[in-house]
């Protein structure tokens, strides 16, 4: 499964990226808005919207592109390593 995490903590990029490994998902992580994001998200199979940590503009730009594919989309407060968990654990018992 692929999954996109965009929000969250600069510093925890390498620990999102190993929680989806250990439950056997790929993950591209954008915690600042790199140009071209809307290009930059691609077409994974879920992407996840740390909200806490994550401007305006990149939250309404990763809704509109959810929106547009058709891409099941998790905001979350929280951006935590358990929270992140829980998420892709969740998603991944419903799909």
């Amino acid at each position: 499964m692929n999954i996109v995490i965009v929000g969250g903590h600069d510093k925890m990029q390498c620990r999102y990226k190993d929680i989806c490994a250990e439950l056997n998902c790929q993950a591209k992580v954008f915690t600042q808005a790199p140009s071209g994001l809307k290009l930059s998200i691609g077409t994974p199979n879920l992407i996840i919207l740390l909200t806490n940590l994550c401007s305006h503009s990149m939250s309404r730009t990763v809704r509109a592109e959810a929106k547009r594919k058709n891409i099941p989309l998790i905001q979350s407060h929280g951006s935590s390593c358990s929270a992140l968990r829980q998420i892709v654990e969740n998603y991944a018992k419903a799909a």
